[in-house]
């Protein structure tokens, strides 16, 4: 399996990422004929060879003509879905600028779709978002994992004024990965770089056990006193046993949102629980607790998507009255699965069909689903569940597998 290591003791940018794919051997020219179909206006790209602190690196520039607009997600979107870019640059090149649009909104209280992309909305950062998402796919990478990244130190002057770095956006980018101190007074982390970063990386720590291919390095704007100022690429392969996270499951990040209360009747605590499944929620739990002063209570926990965490934050407040909510971000992985529909006695049956790393699969028959054909056979459930599971072992399937979600 080919990896890329992500080196990032000087930080992280969009230009110093592109910049170490094209010196990996990204063509230039291949990049700029994808990014010409986006239509940005007189967007070129152009690369130099430069020393950072006495170490050669490729310092990319994007030229383009100067405007005064701002761009939300759909804009955007827009302009990936109309482009030439293949589907797996289109997938790569959608879910950076969705990160970048969900750190936003976070920041700014708003929401993804309305939340408007300031510096990341320019077309150099366009540029540096998709170029990085069709060189990865011309070099046929299939995973990364990552150093710590360096973040920098001071301020810096963003369009809603001075803040510390590192930016709010980036902050929210970097969630559940290791940052490095340091007391370089720069920005060396911005949002573009973390957004790439936390899209294609599956883990963070030294370098891997691999077979080393290439190095690359791509340069940031300025000579730092105390270290080259260069993102280092390394591209190998690992074996089977030192697979990325990537290639065995999907991985993803999700809002864990919990809340302790011990004054809300099991009645109420039901009804929160419904409202929050159907407001988008992926799982929702309660845990028995002994809270202070020896008073039963519960432990209300919400797994969600990052887009939908703050509706489902105001219906934790609205329907438990509680004071406060602990919320996380965290990293889960998930298995490739499939939809499926089963020919059993008794009808069919709908389930999804999951598959390990080793290559097993399981097939588990929709809840619902079995609980409407007892129903309307007048049939224990276990027996649907029973028949559904033998009809799948059998090889009984009424619909082609596709994948759970379509």
């Amino acid at each position: 399996m080919k990896i890329a290591y992500f080196d990032c003791g000087s930080g992280i940018s969009g230009d110093m990422t592109l910049g170490a794919l094209i010196d990996l051997g990204a063509p230039v020219e291949a990049i700029q004929e994808k990014l010409d179909s986006l239509k940005l206006p007189d967007c070129r790209l152009r690369t130099e060879t430069v020393k950072r602190h006495g170490f050669r690196a490729t310092k990319l520039h994007v030229d383009f003509a100067p405007e005064h607009k701002h761009r939300h997600l759909h804009h955007i979107a827009a302009m990936i879905d109309g482009s030439t870019l293949s589907d797996r640059q289109k997938d790569l090149a959608h879910r950076m600028f969705r990160r970048l649009a969900e750190a936003e909104a976070k920041v700014h209280g708003s929401t993804i779709e309305k939340v408007h992309f300031h510096e990341v909305g320019a077309v150099d950062s366009i540029a540096d978002v998709v170029g990085t998402a069709i060189a990865w796919d011309l070099l046929c990478l299939e995973g990364a994992v990552a150093s710590p990244v360096t973040v920098g130190s001071g301020t810096i002057e963003i369009a809603h004024g001075r803040v510390n770095v590192p930016a709010p956006a980036t902050v929210e980018l970097l969630r559940g990965i290791p940052i490095s101190e340091t007391d370089v007074p720069y920005e060396l982390a911005t949002p573009t770089g973390a957004a790439i970063l936390s899209t294609l990386a599956s883990g963070y720590g030294p370098l891997p056990t691999m077979t080393i291919d290439a190095v690359g390095y791509g340069a940031g704007s300025r000579d730092l006193e105390d270290r080259p100022n260069v993102l280092r690429v390394v591209v190998g392969h690992v074996s089977e046993t030192h697979r990325t996270e990537s290639e065995d499951s999907h991985t993803e990040q999700v809002v864990v949102l919990e809340t302790d209360v011990d004054n809300v009747t099991g009645e109420r605590l039901g009804y929160c629980q419904l409202r929050l499944f159907e407001a988008g929620a992926l799982d929702v739990y309660l845990t028995p607790l002994l809270m202070k002063k020896q008073r039963p209570g519960s432990l209300v926990t919400v797994i969600c998507r990052p887009d939908k965490a703050e509706a489902l934050l105001s219906i934790l407040f609205a329907e438990t009255g509680t004071l406060g909510v602990r919320e996380s971000r965290v990293r889960r992985r998930v298995l490739p699965r499939t939809v499926q529909v089963v020919v059993t006695a008794y009808g069919p049956v709908g389930g999804k069909v999951a598959t390990t790393p080793e290559g097993k699969q399981h097939f588990s028959p929709e809840y619902d689903e079995c609980v409407r054909v007892a129903r309307e056979r007048g049939v224990p459930l276990e027996d649907v569940q029973i028949a559904a599971h033998a009809a799948y072992r059998s090889g009984g399937s009424l619909s082609a597998p596709k994948t759970a979600g379509e």
